[in-house]
């Protein structure tokens, strides 16, 4: 019998306390009926499996009880970072100096402005809501981030000391002014950014960072960056005289006669005069 419980899976309380009650009824009535003890059987279908647990929902029209699996997921999405919040889409992020190199090329003559800024810097936290909105208002400006903590040696290389740090550059002008504002200095790029948006043209490529600048770069051994530096004009070519031709002869400044003053004349005719009698004595 408990073979027939086990594999059946009816050990609800209410089943166990009608079968107890029929067993009790059965050997009132009969003398001769015996119960077999409960002994455990090592033959029944549970023996050394898993028993596995579900939660057993009510259907609510039919009434009856049966399994429903119940899967639940738990995603948990990743914070975002103060500095990616309110990006618009003339902000980038610089991942190399090779990604600042070549956004500076291709900008043509579009201003550009290199953001500096840390995540442990709270001055930097403070001001990326009021870049946020100047890059919002002004959609044909470019707006670069370069994050000092994951470049620090290529800021290094920059020269930039100070943060936040700000620089402004456009086509064949290059860097037009370098600063660092806080909050509370706010003015200083407001009047920067409202002094180099006006229209101009520029006659020439882009001209980027600095020589030296881009040396600096080449040189650190951190950065994966190669540059070969510009080859210097010639001077023009000197004129070589050929065989049995003289060089001409360089020109000699041309001396001016000056009329002699009255008095001049004077003083030479009177020691002329003594000469004269000095000889005829």
């Amino acid at each position: 019998m408990v073979e027939v419980l086990s594999k059946t899976n009816l050990f609800s309380p209410t089943y166990c306390s009608s079968v107890s009650s029929s067993l009790k009824n059965s050997s009132s009535s009969s003398s001769s009926l015996k119960v077999q003890p409960l002994k455990s059987s090592f033959n029944s279908d549970f023996h050394g499996r898993k028993i596995v647990l579900q939660q057993f929902e009510k259907e609510p029209r039919k009434g009856k009880f049966q399994a429903l699996p119940i899967q639940m997921s738990l995603c948990i999405g990743k914070a975002q970072k103060w500095w990616q919040k309110g990006l618009q889409p003339n902000m980038k992020e610089i991942t190399s100096a090779q990604d600042l190199v070549d956004s500076l090329l291709n900008a043509g003559d579009k201003l550009v402005i290199v953001d500096f800024f840390s995540s442990g810097c709270g001055g930097c936290k403070a001001l990326h809501p009021k870049i946020c909105q100047f890059a919002e208002l002004n959609p044909d400006v470019q707006f670069l981030q370069v994050n000092y903590e994951e470049h620090k040696s290529m800021s290094y290389s920059l020269n930039v000391h100070v943060l936040p740090f700000f620089r402004f550059y456009r086509g064949a002008h290059g860097r037009l002014c370098s600063f660092s504002c806080t909050n509370a200095t706010i003015k200083k790029f407001k009047d920067a950014l409202a002094k180099h948006t006006t229209e101009r043209c520029s006659l020439g490529p882009p001209r980027g960072l600095e020589e030296s600048e881009l040396l600096a770069l080449a040189a650190n051994k951190d950065l994966s960056f190669n540059y070969t530096p510009k080859p210097k004009p010639a001077a023009e070519p000197v004129p070589i005289p050929a065989q049995g031709q003289r060089p001409d002869p360089e020109p000699t400044p041309a001396t001016i006669k000056f009329p002699l003053p009255s008095t001049s004349k004077a003083i030479i005719k009177n020691s002329e005069e003594k000469t004269l009698i000095t000889s005829g004595r």
